[in-house]
């Protein structure tokens, strides 16, 4: 399928940026426990996930880029792991 541009290693890398932050959203242990580690890991990856955008936006699917600047992270990840197969 078409990837828009990025490889296969980078649509995983993607990928696996995205369900990191989705992992440490559904955390309810660490939100009880340690609130401030669950906010700086959050913070910690959709940073990552910014740079990534930004170091890939030229050769990114328009479709995928529109999620990301939007921060539609649902709908990007979806998006992936369709594109992926």
């Amino acid at each position: 399928m078409n990837q828009g541009g990025l490889n296969e290693g980078q649509l995983t890398e993607l990928i696996e940026m995205l369900e990191r932050r989705l992992t440490v959203i559904g955390d309810a242990e660490m939100r009880e426990s340690d609130p401030d580690r669950q906010l700086k890991e959050l913070q910690s990856v959709s940073e990552a996930i910014m740079v990534f955008h930004q170091e890939h936006e030229g050769a990114m699917h328009n479709r995928l880029n529109h999620f990301l600047e939007n921060c539609s992270f649902d709908k990007a990840i979806a998006w992936a792991q369709e594109t992926r197969g």
